[in-house]
């Protein structure tokens, strides 16, 4: 069944989902009203010779009846549907919100893809769940105990031959459920790895294409998507059997009754319209079972897309939970402090921190310099509450930063990574998610800042322009800058960069460290640095080396010592040409 934590959110949606249980009744009670005028015509012509005129209080009663039939029934499916978009509504909006609060770092071993195969496709196929097998399951329980409330007073008989023949529907489809519910889990897990593979080569086409190797990939996705398709197909015949089954034993049923009816009709045991009221009714009793078993398979699905939905919502995030009332944000100017601070990721054996300690004064820029896997990003995460110290502390002003309330120390926060997260949208989008209430002349202001609003001046929509998924529409430089007039308009206190100046040529790399020292004039500044040039301007530089810092200084005092800084700037210095 489809886990509680999801089921909650039908708890809002209570009073719809009833108007729609009871809608249902009003359909079983008009059903048998229906029966009763369509025997008691019938009845009336065939044995007592009643004319046109005589009958019709009964065919009005029977018109009206299959009216109200139809705009009840009308009524339910339309309510349903509305259930099933309202919670998905609020589902996505859940699972989006709980996405946001894990954070890159809690993410960073999910894929993407499969992520957006849930949030799309895993939560659309719970519409069907919702607005079909949910409200047929309670009608299905309901639905034959009213027919029989009013089969069995006029033939006990076709009564107990109804109740001892319906539990056969269920039991065969719980028969075949089994065989279905694997098939559709195994189709499903398919269908998140086709996702996740083919926007991993998506993404990477580009560089698939440089390589020679876009056709081996198309290879890989068309074996993959015959995997899936096999898997579909499979799940259909399961369907397709389970429908011939449920419909055979439905048939039988209504057969059985029909028999033991014209058997005492014969024989004189039974009137003809309570037989004729019974015979109408039978198929009407067996077909909220029957639907309930055509719908089992898409519960099936929707268990089966709901169970990895509840297992990306049961994710905990990289960082302790919040204090009950969080401390409130200190007001800047900061003064940041790591004391021996050492982080050890979940899934390694070696902490990537051990016992760092340097301080970040207001309006200072620290450079944090050392090879790959030495720790700077892992700093970086923590000073922006992506992760939290697994030992020391870091503080705030004298406060420590584990206690202070994390979205709104990010208000005081701007990140430029070594390469910008551009989404699909327009220019504008991807600015506001900076600030999001910020006018148009602002955005202007934060283009003309980094040197990048005549580019888009010239643009034909301007502002307005599609920029591609990851900034596919702009070159690197493009790409770069507008991530640091992202930057500008944030109007941080406390920057953290990534080096944007690292993977460009030397021409792009002045202007943007132009724009780059405008960015950190009078702000404070942790820098993971890659360039000689911006750790010499560094007020202070943090050289790590397998998660320690092993010195802390100016460029000029640790130049001047044997060294860790004074080997990688050597060799900088020799590779220079």
């Amino acid at each position: 069944m489809i886990d509680r934590r999801l089921l909650r959110e039908t708890r809002s949606e209570l009073h719809r989902l009833a108007g729609v249980v009871f809608a249902g009744l009003l359909v079983a009670v008009a059903t048998v009203l229906q029966a009763h005028a369509l025997s008691a015509s019938v009845a009336a012509v065939f044995l007592q010779h009643r004319t046109f005129a005589e009958i019709t209080p009964l065919l009005v009663l029977l018109a009206a009846v299959i009216l109200a039939r139809a705009l009840l029934t009308t009524l339910a499916d339309a309510l349903a549907g509305e259930i099933a978009i309202r919670i998905k509504s609020k589902l996505r909006r859940q699972l989006l919100a709980h996405l946001t609060r894990l954070g890159p770092a809690a993410l960073a071993e999910q894929e993407s893809g499969e992520l957006s195969t849930v949030l799309v496709e895993g939560i659309e196929s719970l519409h069907a769940y919702f607005s079909q097998y949910l409200p047929q399951l309670v009608l299905a329980a309901l639905v034959p105990v009213v027919v029989l409330v009013f089969v069995f007073p006029r033939d006990w008989l076709s009564g107990l031959v109804l109740l001892l023949t319906a539990p056969l529907i269920p039991v065969f489809m719980v028969l075949i459920g089994h065989a279905a519910n694997a098939l559709t889990r195994k189709r499903w897990a398919l269908l998140s790895r086709l996702g996740a593979h083919f926007l991993d080569v998506l993404q990477g086409l580009t560089t698939l294409k440089t390589l020679g190797r876009s056709k081996d990939k198309a290879a890989e996705i068309a074996e993959m998507t015959d995997r899936f398709r096999e898997a579909t197909l499979a799940v259909l015949r399961v369907a397709f059997l389970s429908a011939l089954v449920l419909e055979l034993v439905a048939t039988i049923s209504t057969a059985v009754v029909a028999v033991e009816i014209g058997l005492r009709l014969l024989r004189g045991g039974i009137g003809f319209q309570e037989s004729l009221f019974v015979l109408v009714l039978a198929p009407e009793f067996y077909l909220p079972l029957r639907l309930l078993g055509s719908r089992f398979h898409t519960s099936v699905e929707a268990v089966s897309a709901a169970d990895r939905i509840t297992r990306v919502l049961q994710l905990q995030p990289a960082t302790r939970p919040a204090p009950a009332v969080p401390r409130s944000v200190p007001q800047p100017p900061f003064h940041v402090r790591f004391e021996r601070v050492g982080f050890r990721y979940p899934a390694s054996t070696a902490p990537a921190l051990a016992d760092v300690t340097f301080s970040l004064e207001p309006g200072q820029k620290v450079a944090l310099v050392g090879k790959t896997g030495a720790g700077k990003s892992t700093l970086a995460s923590l000073l922006m509450r992506f992760l939290d110290p697994t030992q020391g502390q870091i503080s705030v002003n004298g406060a420590d930063l584990c206690s202070l309330d994390p979205d709104a120390w990010r208000r005081y926060l701007a990140w430029v990574p070594q390469r910008p997260h551009l989404f699909y949208g327009t220019i504008e989008d991807n600015l506001r998610l900076a600030r999001p209430d910020a006018t148009e002349a602002e955005l202007w202001k934060a283009l003309e800042q980094a040197h990048l609003a005549q580019f888009v001046a010239s643009l034909p929509q301007g502002l307005r322009t599609p920029v591609g998924e990851s900034g596919a529409r702009l070159s690197g430089g493009q790409a770069q800058r507008l991530a640091l007039a992202r930057a500008f308009l944030r109007q941080a206190p406390l920057l953290v960069l990534d080096e944007p100046t690292s993977n460009v040529d030397p021409e792009l790399e002045a202007e943007l460290q132009e724009t780059t020292r405008e960015l950190l004039r009078g702000r404070t500044a942790l820098v993971i640095a890659h360039r000689l040039n911006t750790v010499a301007d560094a007020d202070q530089i943090v050289v790590l080396q397998s998660g320690k810092a092993v010195q802390v200084g100016t460029h000029q005092e640790l130049l001047s010592q044997p060294g860790p800084y004074a080997d990688l700037v050597n060799a900088f210095l020799e590779g220079k040409p």
